[in-house]
């Protein structure tokens, strides 16, 4: 069994697309994954599946959050092993407030390219960086304040999902103690 991690997109921000964790759990026990485990209350699940790509795993999940749920929900799915690369790769790893650190997940690293597009709204002393498997922003004066982090979040990063580095980071930890 391999362990993945599913990232929902745009749930459970203001009073669209409300999904409660414990029908994730569910929803995804149902499909046939275990040790399902959700992070906050926004989208990040972890589970093992015998078999998949994750593009596959992520469609499945997506589909059967529509059919049985009624919402129409961009999932992306990382194998563990790519969200360790993902921590490893982090140029801004060491910034003072890990709140202020976006790592923007894509469902195929083909797209990290459409990325550049928000290289001209970073404004120092924010950094934007475009790993092999993620992209990461820091907005060392706020993310409420940064026009990159807007562009990251809107249209631009449409592709992506994104989440602060201290929720990455639990997504690790969670990882870790799954696969002990």
């Amino acid at each position: 069994m391999t362990t993945y991690i599913a990232l929902l997109r745009g749930i459970n921000v203001g009073k669209a697309k409300r999904i409660a964790m414990a029908d994730l759990r569910a929803l995804l026990e149902d499909l046939g994954y275990t040790d399902v485990v959700t992070l906050l209350n926004s989208g990040n699940v972890v589970f093992k599946a015998g078999r998949g790509l994750p593009k596959t795993l992520a469609a499945d999940i997506s589909d059967a959050i529509a059919t049985h749920l009624g919402i129409e929900v961009p999932v992306i799915v990382v194998s563990a092993k790519e969200l360790a690369l993902i921590v490893r790769e982090n140029p801004f790893a060491s910034a003072d407030d890990p709140s202020r650190l976006l790592v923007a997940f894509v469902a195929d690293a083909g797209m990290l390219s459409a990325m550049s597009a928000i290289e001209p709204h970073v404004v120092a002393p924010e950094q934007f960086h475009v790993g092999t498997h993620a992209a990461y922003l820091h907005c060392a004066s706020g993310i409420l304040e940064s026009k990159a982090a807007e562009a990251l979040l809107g249209k631009a990063g449409k592709a992506a999902t994104t989440r602060n580095w201290t929720t990455v980071l639990k997504l690790q930890a969670l990882v870790d103690k799954i696969d002990a």
